[in-house]
């Protein structure tokens, strides 16, 4: 089956108000840049999003906490986007923070049909509070909820028209996982191509709804620190 949709106003064009989304990437790496515009140029609102982070104040999704479209926030890290702490202490912003490997595995046990799973990090702090507390092997754990979604949005490198997909270095991150756990995903990639070599599909095309080809990335770096220079280069 042939995923290539026009362009990505036309993946996005079915997103409602008030969904929940989920959002590959790590830092800025790895982020599906074309889909989050386009989401911004859809103009809906109140929508929920699944993400490591929340970008910066003006790429990645800081740009849809600026439009005010984002109502919650699911995320691990959020230092880098004044916006987003602006929201958050404001009130206008729901926030859960989860520990980072806590939300990748609620993320994989959604795309895995498992509904919830215990984990030993957080017990004892804010972050189990109101949670089910169990103990084993006399160790205690703290039970969390798996995560889906009504879209996931992800970013690879290469794909083939069947929705099979390749990343690329540290872009594998939180995507294919995302791309298992929601009802609708659909990905961004650089390069189509004719066939991806099984041993290389990171994601299988079953998993995919709708594909489109990016172009013109930035793929920015939050902070990028180099020495002074010496004289001696």
């Amino acid at each position: 089956m042939n995923k290539l949709v026009p362009d990505a106003a036309s993946a996005v064009a079915d997103i409602p108000d008030n969904a929940v989304i989920m959002a590959g990437g790590f830092g800025l790496c790895g982020i599906p840049e074309t889909l989050i515009f386009a989401i911004r140029d859809l103009g809906v609102k109140g929508l929920t999003f699944v993400s490591n982070n929340a970008g910066v104040d003006d790429f990645g999704l800081g740009v849809l906490l600026r439009t005010r479209q984002v109502k919650k926030m699911i995320s691990s890290y959020v230092g880098e986007n004044k916006e987003f702490e602006r929201q958050f202490m404001s009130g206008e912003l729901q926030v859960e923070l989860c520990p980072q490997g806590t939300l990748a595995e609620r993320i994989r046990a959604g795309g895995a049909g498992i509904p919830a799973f215990f984990t030993a990090t957080g017990y004892g702090t804010v972050v189990a509070d109101g949670k089910d507390t169990r103990w084993f092997d006399g160790r205690p754990y703290v039970m969390e909820r798996s995560l889906y979604a009504d879209f996931a949005i992800v970013k690879a490198w290469r794909a083939d028209r069947h929705g099979n997909l390749q990343y690329r270095a540290t872009a594998r991150n939180f995507n294919p996982m995302m791309a298992t756990a929601a009802k609708v995903t659909i990905a961004e990639v650089e390069e189509l191509v004719d066939e991806i070599d099984a041993d290389n599909v990171h994601t299988p095309g079953i998993f995919v709804q709708r594909l489109i080809v990016g172009k013109s990335y930035e793929k920015r770096i939050e902070k990028r620190t180099v020495l002074a220079p010496t004289g001696k280069e």
